[in-house]
């Protein structure tokens, strides 16, 4: 049984936390200074003004090493909108000592990513903590610091690129209605620009002025570099000190933006014209700076109208049917920022009745004042929102990048504490003060002899906030833990319920205590799950609705409360749960997610809205391209019967289905389907397993699936190929695919070959396809190729991708034929098989130190009955692999003349014939 193997297990681990902050390295190396530590971050001083950030986690097996230039869109000058962004794409073009700064990123295994925002860019990796790793990363980024190309041929190829990346924001009516709407709430300052900038600029822009950018705002003085995760504190700063203390302190003086948004004098209104099948409406109110210290009560303000399903502008145009969805969200920046209402309205819904419903909202705030329930409920959210991610320490090191862009990182800190302190008299006066009709805009210019004006109040200095400022004290660390597949699988403990769960729980001390779930009931066969599709899936969207005993507002209070981020859907062939919490709040959590399963309401008023929230989804993908291509391609490869549940229906059969589904068709399939017969349960943290146990056997034992459960197989099909071309007017991208059924299980000879095959072909940055199509030929900002092979059936699938502008479609369509053509005819070289090997195991071992990520694989793989030998086997057939077995095996597997495409964009304006 499960719990004798409780004693031996705990008499293998010793745990060990801590609640004392973290003290500073001692000696420093030379020429660096302490400057200040906060709740376990510990900045330094190198004497070129770079500013480091070092954030000890031994709980995790991995590195984050992120740099924040203080950069963004606002600081361009005319002619220049975009270059913040076109010079983060650049940066990953090569470096005086890293020229192949993309292979680099995919050889050590790492997830890397660069963004740019209104007030800075950043670049991370995160990557398996070794020494190599790390020096690596540090070494990597000082040198791109200072040494990148940024040449004209790279800017020939990579401004297309972004172009398309533009052309992709261009295809969404309701973000190019944001943008529209921003743009003209701003008058002067550039926060009324969007960081991809004008199409212009990102054609014409001159590499010298690029260059001169460059130079200017990349370096040490204007940056700041966190590295978070397993590493040594000493060791990381004396690295630190290593590669970057090298890099002179630059002698020119940083120019700085003084541009001040004037106090708007008047409601303003701006309409767009373009194809779509949703409406959209927004609405804008200046706020102020994120360092203001009105800024928390606007925060938990706009929390309040926002919130979903108790906010205000929810339960006004949502539940009385004039908006299908609704939002407001507060934008921190440095300089004075705005709130913003985003709402969708179907086509036969009033956009008139929707405005006036929600400016309704907005003017009775005076009249209606918040009251201490709504600002409580906020906050709890909001400060549980704050706890957990302080649990991650990558997610904090990220997070640094935008308080420090604001002015400092403390800020963070000091931001939680404001929240923690407002008051609702202080919510109440913000939101009088600023939502007043004068200082928004949304679409319509009205006269007012009689304004008022909200003041937007300068941004104080973040030195003088943070005087004395010392944080909160430090959360407990964990332990730091093996995420190799032998220490897991030691480490694992397995049993079985006698109602049918299975159960598989690692138990190890966390960061802040954290602990995470995974569930998955299964129930149906191929037989009784005909026709009950649309049923099964309004079934599971339906479950965190309400319950017999709270409502689906209470409910979102009641895990806000518990400090937990609850998912619970379902769909025809079963359920599913994910929860992260609190060790303290897991019994809890638990015991509510139970009554979810076991005791839902079904409440017609929120079946309502779920039907009108999916019409608008699915009405808003009908001439969508990628959505189009995508739900093509599936229908295509997937030949059943319409009434089996396997069967791919296309978007206008969905939204025909999900008109004419009925709750009582909803109730019916989850009466006669849903019960604990066959499941399983993963639970990864710090949590009392014997507790945990007893307890999901109090819940679930006697709750029985009236129907039967066999797993609906979904064999190999032969499908002749053929060739789709969908219009999508007025769509400025397009979205190309190809698709290919296999004949093959993860457990065939060949499958080892074709994942490491198709990696080095189409999956990352190093990849060929990308390589070739983005970074040579610079025709599509995402390209790549995706293989799959299922555990139970011999059925797989190759697929690949592009999204490109309609008229390089063909381009893209050529260059990937002759990529893949020469793969199947020349192969890989051994360096491409080795440099591949070494990622893709860095890439894995990454994965599985993500709790998250680890507790969906070992819950899947309860399901199949397997452990994590299975990794353990698999890597040690990709290690063993050479460049003829994978060439053999793709040859095997894969035709050209085979292969499904579908082509969606708007060819006809393009001019382009296939």
């Amino acid at each position: 049984m499960f719990t004798r193997h409780l004693v031996s297990f705990f008499s293998m681990v010793l745990f060990t936390s801590t609640l004392m902050a973290q003290k500073p390295v001692s000696p420093l190396p030379q020429g660096v200074e302490f400057v200040t530590g906060v709740e376990g971050i510990n900045e330094y001083r190198l004497p070129n003004g770079l500013r480091v950030a070092l954030f000890p986690d031994p709980t995790k097996a991995n590195v984050t090493v992120n740099i924040t230039y203080l950069v963004g869109s606002r600081h361009e000058d005319y002619g220049e909108t975009g270059m913040a962004h076109l010079l983060e794409h650049l940066l990953f073009k090569g470096s005086k000592n890293h020229p192949h700064i993309d292979k680099e990123l995919q050889d050590h295994g790492t997830r890397p990513n660069g963004t740019t925002w209104v007030d800075r860019t950043n670049y991370f990796e995160t990557f398996q903590a070794t020494e190599e790793n790390l020096r690596w990363a540090l070494s990597m980024e000082a040198d791109r610091m200072v040494n990148s190309f940024i040449a004209k041929k790279d800017l020939d190829t990579e401004m297309t690129v972004v172009r398309n990346e533009y052309e992709m924001g261009e295809n969404s009516p309701q973000r190019i209605l944001l943008e529209r709407t921003i743009s003209t709430a701003f008058l002067w300052h550039n926060y009324g620009k969007s960081t991809i900038g004008a199409r212009s600029d990102i054609e014409k822009v001159p590499i010298d002025r690029l260059q001169a950018f460059y130079r200017h705002f990349y370096q040490p003085d204007n940056a700041m570099l966190v590295v978070a995760g397993k590493i040594d504190e000493a060791k990381t700063l004396a690295m630190v000190q290593q590669y970057f203390g090298s890099i002179p302190k630059p002698t020119r003086e940083l120019r700085k933006t003084y541009t001040d948004e004037p106090t708007q004098d008047g409601q303003r209104t701006v309409t767009l014209r373009r194809v779509g099948d949703v409406q959209a409406l927004c609405i804008l109110f200046h706020v102020p700076s994120a360092l203001n210290a009105d800024y928390a009560a606007v925060d938990i303000a706009s929390d309040i109208l926002g919130e979903t399903p108790g906010g205000r502008l929810h339960k006004a145009l949502v539940e009385t049917k004039k908006a299908a969805w609704v939002n407001n969200l507060s934008w921190s920046f440095r300089d004075p920022g705005y709130t913003t209402m985003i709402a969708t309205i179907r086509n036969e819904q009033s956009i008139d009745e929707a405005k006036t419903a929600a400016l309704a909202v907005f003017d009775g705030i005076k009249t209606n004042p918040f009251t201490d329930d709504e600002v409580g409920r906020i906050k709890t959210e909001w400060l549980k929102d704050f706890d957990l991610a302080l649990n991650d320490s990558q997610r904090t090191a990220l997070a640094l990048s935008e308080w420090q862009a604001k002015g400092d990182w403390r800020l963070m800190f000091l931001q939680r504490d404001r929240i923690r302190a407002v008051t609702r008299e202080e919510v109440q006066k913000a939101a009088e003060k600023y939502w007043v009709a004068s200082n928004r805009t949304i679409g319509e210019f009205i006269p007012d002899k009689n304004p008022v004006r909200a003041e937007i109040p300068p941004p104080p200095e973040a030195s003088k906030l943070l005087e004395g400022y010392m944080g909160s004290a430090l959360i407990s660390q964990g332990e730091a833990f093996d995420a190799s597949p032998s220490n897991i699988e030691k480490r694992t403990i397995r049993g079985d319920l006698q109602g049918g769960i299975e159960l598989a729980f690692i138990n190890k001390k966390t960061r802040g205590e954290s602990v995470v779930v995974n569930m998955r009931l299964h129930f149906g066969d191929v037989n009784s799950l005909k026709g009950r599709s649309a049923a099964a899936s309004m079934a599971g969207q339906m479950l965190m609705k309400g319950t017999a005993k709270h409502s689906r507002e209470e409910i979102k209070q009641e895990f806000d409360r518990l400090k937990a981020q609850v998912s619970v859907s379902g769909g025809a062939e079963g359920a599913f749960v994910r929860v992260q919490t609190t060790k303290p709040n897991l019994a809890p959590v638990l015991d509510l997610v139970g009554e979810i399963l076991k005791e839902p309401a079904f409440p017609e008023k929120e079946f309502e809205q779920l039907k009108q929230q999916s019409l608008a989804g699915l009405e808003s993908a009908k001439n969508e391209p990628q959505a189009l291509a995508v739900n093509a391609m599936q229908k295509h490869l997937n030949p059943y019967p319409k009434d089996d549940v396997r069967y791919v229906k296309s978007i206008e059969e969905q939204i025909v289905e999900t008109k004419a589904v009925t709750l009582d068709q909803v109730k019916a399939f989850y009466k006669e389907f849903y019960g604990a017969s066959k499941g399983e349960l993963t639970v990864i943290g710090d949590f009392e397993p014997e507790a945990a146990q007893k307890q999901v056997s109090d819940l679930f034992n006697s709750w029985q699936s009236p129907q039967k459960f066999a797993r609906v197989e979904k064999p190999y099909q032969v499908v002749a190929p053929d060739t789709k071309v969908i219009e999508t007017p007025d769509k400025a991208n397009a979205m190309w695919a190809v698709g290919l059924p296999l004949k093959i299980k993860d457990t065939d000879p060949d499958y080892a070959a074709l994942t490491l095959g198709n990696y080095i072909l189409g999956n990352g940055m190093n990849s060929r396809l990308f390589s070739r199509i983005r970074g040579k030929e610079g025709l599509s900002y995402g390209v790549g190729s995706q293989f799959y092979a299922s555990a139970l059936d011999d059925s797989g699938m190759f697929m690949g991708y592009a999204i490109s502008a309609p008229q390089n479609v063909p381009k893209v369509e050529a260059s990937f034929r002759d990529e893949l053509a020469n793969v199947l005819k020349d192969g890989f070289t051994a360096e491409e098989v080795e440099s591949a090997k070494k990622s893709w195991l860095q890439l894995r071992e990454v994965s599985r130190a993500n709790d998250q990520e680890l507790v969906g694989r070992i819950n899947g793989y309860q399901f199949l009955d397997r452990t994590m030998a299975f990794d353990t086997e698999m890597e040690k057939r990709v290690l063993e692999l050479t460049p003829a077995k994978i060439q053999a095996a793709m040859t095997r597997h894969l035709y050209a003349a085979k292969l499904t495409i579908v082509r969606a964009g708007d060819f006809k304006k393009a001019n382009v014939t296939f």
